[in-house]
C-alpha cells in the first residue's frame, strides 16, 4: 500500500508550516501542493505564532523550523507534545545535526533537509522526502512516540551534546554473534528506549541501520555512547565487531557484514543513485546472514517503507532468528508490516517486550 493511502480515500493531509523565512515558507508550500494528497492550512513565522495556528488549524503534521526569534522550535516542541502530541517534520540545515537529533529526543518525528536559496540540483530530492515524510507522519500514532519519550525520560536524560562520557572503557572481546537492527521514521527514540533495556556485557554486537543522512549518523552514534552503557560507535570499514557494543550504520553509505580471522567485521560499501534506502536495512541483514548465518537475530522496528522485508527472509533462510515490532508501538507501522507480511518474521512485540526476547534468544543459546 502506497504511503498514506489509507488516508487518501478520506480527505487531504493537513499540514501546517513553521519557519521564520520567507523563502523557505514558500518553497516549502510549493513542494508541499505538489502532491495531490496534501493540502496547506496554514504558516507561522515562530513559536507562539505556531502555537496558535495549531489551534486554530488542527494539522495533521507540522514542517518545523528550530531556530526562529521568541519562541523556538524546542520549546515549541515542548509545549506541543505536552498539550497536543501532533507529528513534526523539522526542516534543518545538514550543518545543524546536534540541533536536529535533540528536536528528534524531544518528540519530533523525522526531519528534512532545509532548501536553500540558490537553485539546488537537490530540491526533486528534498520534495520527495519532504512528501513521502508528511505522509508517513500523517499516518503515525504520535501518542506512541510521546509515551516512549515520557517513559524514556524517566530513566535517560535528554542527552548534552558537549558532555564527555563519564564511564571508563572495558576491554571488548570479539563478538560470538549478531543483532542486525533496521528502522527508518520515528526510529531514534525507539532505539533509545531499546538500548537503554540491553546490558552492555552481550556477547554478541550489535549493529543498526538507521536511515539517516552522511554525517548525522556519527553525531547520532556520539550522542548514544555519551548516553548508555554500551560502547557506541559509527561503523567503519574492516573495523571487528565486538561483544556488546552498538555500532550505528555510516550514513550515505552502506554498511555490510563479513567474517573475518577473529569474528565478524564491518566493510563500508559505497552507494549508487537511484538507491532509496541509504543505509540499506535489505544489504545489512542479508550480509549477517551469509557471515553468522544462525547467529543472527534481525529486528525490524518502526518506519516507513519496505526496507528490511527481504533482508528479513535471507536470515531466516539461513537459520536466524527474526522480530518486528508490533504495531501497538510502531511510531510508523510501515516497515514491520512488510517485514511480517513475508511470513518470515517468528516473533512479533510491543518495544518495550522485545528487549528481554533479545537477551532471551542470545543467552539461551
Amino acid at each position: 500500500m502506497p504511503i498514506g493511502a489509507n488516508l487518501r480515500s478520506q480527505r487531504l493531509v493537513r499540514v501546517l508550516i513553521i519557519d521564520d523565512s520567507a523563502f523557505v515558507r514558500r518553497t516549502l508550500r510549493t513542494l508541499l501542493l505538489s502532491s495531490r494528497d496534501i493540502e496547506v492550512v496554514g504558516t507561522a513565522v515562530d513559536g507562539n505564532e505556531g502555537l496558535a495556528a495549531v489551534e486554530k488549524h488542527d494539522p495533521d503534521v507540522i514542517t518545523l523550523d528550530l531556530e526562529m526569534p521568541r519562541l523556538d522550535g524546542f520549546a515549541f516542541l515542548r509545549i506541543l507534545m505536552r498539550r497536543r502530541p501532533t507529528p513534526v517534520i523539522v526542516v534543518s540545515s545538514h550543518s545543524d545535526r546536534q540541533t536536529v537529533l535533540r528536536a528528534l529526543e524531544l518528540g519530533a518525528l523525522d526531519f528534512v533537509a532545509k532548501p536553500e536559496k540558490s537553485v539546488s540540483p537537490n530540491l526533486k530530492q528534498i520534495r520527495g522526502e519532504l512528501v513521502d515524510k508528511v505522509l508517513a507522519g500523517a499516518g503515525s500514532q504520535v501518542e506512541q512516540l510521546q509515551r516512549r519519550l515520557d517513559t524514556t525520560r524517566e530513566v535517560i536524560p535528554v542527552a548534552d551534546p558537549e558532555a564527555p562520557s563519564q564511564r571508563s572503557k572495558r576491554p571488548l572481546a570479539a563478538a560470538t554473534g549478531l543483532v542486525v537492527v533496521g528502522a527508518s521514521t520515528g526510529g531514534p527514540s525507539s532505539l533509545r528506549r531499546l538500548l537503554g533495556q540491553l546490558p552492555d556485557d552481550l556477547p554478541y554486537g550489535i549493529v543498526i541501520a538507521q536511515h539517516m543522512p552522511a554525517r548525522f549518523t556519527k553525531a547520532f552514534a556520539e550522542r548514544l555512547d555519551r548516553e548508555f552503557d554500551q560502547d557506541v560507535r559509527e561503523s567503519e570499514h574492516g573495523r571487528l565487531i565486538c561483544a556488546g557494543e552498538v555500532i550505528i550504520a555510516a550514513g550515505g553509505y552502506h554498511t555490510e557484514i563479513r567474517p573475518c580471522a577473529r569474528g565478524f567485521e564491518t566493510t563500508v560499501v559505497p552507494s549508487e543513485p537511484p538507491e532509496r534506502y541509504i543505509p540499506s536495512v535489505d544489504r545489512l541483514l542479508s550480509s549477517a546472514a551469509d557471515a553468522a548465518g544462525s547467529r543472527v537475530v534481525a529486528l525490524i522496528l518502526t518506519g516507513m517503507g519496505s526496507d528490511g522485508a527481504m533482508g528479513i527472509q535471507y536470515v531466516k533462510i539461513h537459520g536466524g532468528r527474526t522480530l518486528a515490532e508490533d504495531e501497538s508501538t510502531a511510531v510508523v507501522f510501515g516497515m514491520p508490516r512488510v517485514a511480517i507480511a513475508t511470513g518470515s518474521v517468528e516473533t512479533v512485540l510491543p518495544l518495550e517486550a522485545i528487549a528481554p526476547r533479545l537477551m532471551g534468544l542470545i543467552l539461551n543459546r
